[in-house]
C-alpha cells in the first residue's frame, strides 16, 4: 500500500455546496480535463497521439477517485499495490498492465500520475495515459499480435518516480528511451503527458484558491455522491433481477485458432448490477489476451448506461460500488502472467457490443446492434532512399452499427474522442500514397436504420518495407438488431504492380511489402437495426446515389431502382412482399448470420482465408490452461 507523506495533517472538513459554486466546479472541472487533451495533441509527435488522440485524461480527488475523465480511475489499484511513497513534487510514470492489476491494458500506454499537493496537504491527482507508437520489443510498433510471453512486447515500466521531491530522474528516462526505435516521438510524448497533468494540477490549484480547500474537496465529494444516486436509479429501473446471458466471438488470435468466446451475464442482485464472465474461453497463447481491470469493466458499464438513458450526467467514478465485476482468473479476460497482452483491443471493443446485448434484451427498443467492435491497426516500417527509417503506426475506423434512433455513422471511430490521421499528413511524413479512402459500398447490415458502412483505404507503399495488420470481424459478422441484417467482414487485400491480387490475414506480423504494392485495407460494416423492409425506399434511393448503397444492395432493403437511385414503386412493393412472405411473421430480436458451423465450412468461399481451428484447452500444451 502507498504511503502519502504530508507535511500538514489538518483533516479536510465537509462543508455545504450551493448549485451554483458546484455548477462552476464541474465546469471548470471538465474544462481543464477539455485543456488537458489540448496541451497533450499541441506537444506530442506521434499521429497516434497527435492526430488521433490516443490519450486519456483524468482529474481525481485526494482519495484518487476519478470525478473527470474517461477511461474510470486506475489509481485505486495503482495505490494498493505501490509499496512506495508520494510526496510533494513527485510524478510517477507506468506501463506494466500487471504492476496495477491491468487499470492500463498493454505496455504501450505510458501512464503519468501527478499527486497534486496545497499547503503540504495532498488535494488531487492528475494523469494521463497515452499510446506509444513504439516501445521496443521484436515488432515495429511493439504490438506483436503473435507474441506468446509479454516479454516479447517491448520495454515494460512499473511505477517509478521520474520527479521525486522535485528533482527530475533524467537517468532512467535515458534507460527507457535507448529501449525503443523511435525516441524521439517517445520523449516527446512523454513530455506531453507531464505537460498534461501540470496543466491540470494548476487549474486544481486556481479553483481551492479561488473557493477554498474545504469546497473544493466537497464539491468532488458531491459531484461522486450525485452521481451515484443518478447511477442508482438507472440500475432499479433498466435492469432486471432476472439473469440475461450474451457472448460473442474474437475471430482468431493471429496463431490460427479461434474463434474465442466472451460471455457475460448480468443481473441486479441488493441493488447492484452484477457482471459475471463465467462461460469466457481461458486465456490464448497469442496476444489478445485482454487483462480487464474490473473498475475499467464498471467504467465501460457506466458509459453505456449513461449515453444510452441520461447522456447529461457526469460520468465519475462514485457509482463503482453499485456494480459487481466477476471475472474468473486464468480467462482470456484475466490472463496469468506472463501471458501477452499487446493485441488487446479487440477484445476490448467487443465489450461495447456485449454491454448492448446485455443491456437490449429487456428493452428492445433500445437495443443497438453489433458494430465498430475493435480497433483496425495498420503498421508500415522501413528505410527510405536516403537511409531514413520510418514507422508508421494508424488507427481505422469501421462501420458504427444502427441505433434506435437512427443510421450508424460511416467509417466512424470506437472512441468519441479520436479523430482520423489526415491523409496529407499520412503522404507527408511516410513513403505512401493513399489512392482511395472512402466507405466502402454495401458494408453497412440492412434495417430500418442502416448499420455504418466500413471504410476502404488504399495504401501504395513508395518504397519496400514490412507492414503489421490487426484488425478483427473477418470470420464472425456483426450482428444486427430487431430484423436487422449483419454488417458485412472485415477483409485485406494486397495489389502487386501487375494487378495481381491475394488475400491477406486480418491479424498478420511482418509482411514484406514492395514499392508500388497497394494495400486495400477494408474495414467490416456496422449491423442494421429495424426491419429493412420498412425503411423508406425514396431513402434507399438517394443513399445509391451518394454510393452508400449500390442498386444490387438495395434489394436488402426490399427496394427496386437503378444505378441512379430511381426507385421503381410497384415493383419494390411486390418484392418486399415476397421478401416478407419468405421471412415469415416472427422477427428475431438478434440476427447473428451463419452458425459457427456453417461459417467455418464456408470460410474459404466467401473470404479467402482458412477457418481458425477450433482451439482445445486440453490437448494443445500451449493452451494447458485446464492443466492447472
Amino acid at each position: 500500500m502507498a504511503s502519502i507523506i504530508e507535511s500538514n495533517t489538518t483533516p479536510f472538513h465537509k462543508v455545504a455546496i450551493d448549485p451554483v459554486t458546484l455548477d462552476i466546479i464541474e465546469n471548470a472541472l471538465r474544462n481543464a480535463r477539455v485543456e488537458m487533451d489540448t496541451t497533450l495533441v499541441r506537444t506530442a509527435m506521434s499521429p497516434g497521439i497527435r492526430e488521433q488522440g490516443d490519450a486519456f485524461p483524468l482529474i481525481a480527488d485526494h482519495k484518487g477517485r476519478m470525478i473527470v475523465g474517461q477511461f474510470g480511475s486506475y489509481i485505486g489499484p495503482f495505490l494498493e499495490g505501490y509499496t512506495g511513497t508520494i510526496e510533494d513534487g513527485d510524478m510517477i510514470m507506468l506501463s506494466d498492465p500487471y504492476s496495477v492489476g491491468g487499470a492500463i491494458s498493454h505496455c504501450n500506454d505510458w501512464l503519468v500520475l501527478l499527486p497534486v499537493f496545497k499547503n503540504g496537504r495532498l488535494i488531487a491527482y492528475t494523469s494521463m495515459f497515452g499510446h506509444q507508437s513504439d516501445i521496443g520489443g521484436k515488432v515495429a510498433g511493439s504490438m506483436p499480435i503473435d507474441a506468446t510471453s509479454i516479454f516479447q512486447e517491448g520495454v515494460r515500466i512499473p511505477p517509478v518516480k521520474i520527479w521525486k521531491k522535485g528533482e527530475y530522474n533524467g537517468d532512467l528516462i535515458e534507460l527507457i528511451m535507448t529501449q525503443v526505435r523511435t525516441p524521439e516521438w517517445c520523449r516527446a510524448d512523454l513530455n506531453a503527458l507531464v505537460a498534461s497533468c501540470r496543466v491540470a494540477s494548476r487549474r486544481v490549484i486556481e479553483m481551492c484558491e479561488r473557493f477554498g480547500d474545504d469546497v473544493f474537496v466537497s464539491a468532488c465529494e458531491d459531484l461522486l455522491e450525485r452521481n451515484h444516486r443518478a447511477m442508482k436509479h438507472l440500475i432499479e429501473n433498466a435492469i432486471s433481477e432476472e439473469k440475461v446471458s450474451f457472448e460473442d466471438y474474437i475471430c482468431d488470435d493471429g496463431l490460427g485458432y479461434g474463434p474465442y468466446k466472451i460471455k457475460c451475464t448480468m443481473w441486479r442482485e441488493d441493488g447492484r448490477v452484477v457482471l459475471d464472465f463465467d462461460g469466457t474461453d481461458p486465456q490464448s497463447q497469442a496476444s489478445i489476451n485482454f487483462f480487464l481491470n474490473e473498475n475499467m469493466m464498471r467504467m465501460f458499464f457506466g458509459i453505456y448506461m449513461i449515453m444510452v438513458f441520461d447522456p447529461q450526467i457526469l460520468f465519475n467514478d462514485g457509482y463503482y460500488d453499485l456494480i459487481d465485476v466477476r471475472i474468473q482468473e486464468g480467462s482470456l479476460l484475466k490472463p496469468r502472467f506472463p501471458a501477452a497482452l499487446s493485441g488487446r483491443t479487440h477484445a476490448l471493443g467487443r465489450m461495447f457490443d456485449i454491454l448492448g446485448g446485455l443491456l437490449g434484451q429487456k428493452t428492445p427498443e433500445f437495443l443497438t446492434a453489433a458494430g465498430f467492435s475493435s480497433s483496425p491497426h495498420l503498421f508500415y516500417s522501413g528505410t527510405d532512399k536516403a537511409g531514413k527509417y520510418f514507422q508508421l503506426f494508424q488507427i481505422g475506423f469501421g462501420g458504427i452499427p444502427g441505433r434506435p434512433l437512427g443510421d450508424g455513422p460511416d467509417g466512424h471511430s470506437l472512441f468519441p474522442n479520436f479523430t482520423n490521421v489526415p491523409n496529407e499528413f499520412l503522404e507527408r511524413y511516410f513513403p505512401l500514397v493513399i489512392e482511395r479512402y472512402e466507405t466502402e459500398v454495401d458494408s453497412g447490415g440492412a434495417g430500418l436504420y442502416r448499420g455504418g458502412n466500413g471504410i476502404r483505404m488504399s495504401y501504395r507503399f513508395l518504397e519496400p518495407g514490412m507492414i503489421a495488420i490487426h484488425d478483427d470481424r473477418w470470420f464472425v459478422p456483426p450482428w444486427g438488431v430487431n430484423g436487422g441484417e449483419p454488417g458485412a467482414r472485415a477483409r485485406k487485400i494486397l495489389e502487386k504492380p501487375d494487378g495481381s491480387q491475394s488475400i491477406v490475414p486480418n491479424k498478420v506480423e511482418d509482411l514484406a511489402v514492395e514499392a508500388g504494392d497497394v494495400l486495400h485495407f477494408i474495414t467490416w460494416g456496422g449491423g442494421g437495426w429495424g426491419d429493412p423492409y420498412a425503411r423508406d425506399p425514396a431513402l434507399v434511393g438517394k443513399e445509391i446515389v451518394q454510393g452508400l448503397v449500390t442498386a444490387e444492395g438495395a434489394k436488402a432493403y426490399g427496394v427496386v431502382a437503378d444505378g441512379n437511385g430511381v426507385v421503381d414503386s410497384v415493383a419494390t412493393e411486390a418484392l418486399r412482399e415476397t421478401l416478407r412472405a419468405a421471412r415469415g411473421g416472427t422477427i428475431e430480436v438478434f440476427n447473428f448470420g451463419p452458425d459457427l458451423d456453417t461459417l467455418r465450412q464456408n470460410s474459404e468461399a466467401e473470404t479467402g482465408l482458412p477457418a481458425p481451428v477450433a482451439p482445445s484447452w486440453n490437448t494443445a500444451r500451449h493452451y494447458a490452461l485446464a492443466a492447472e
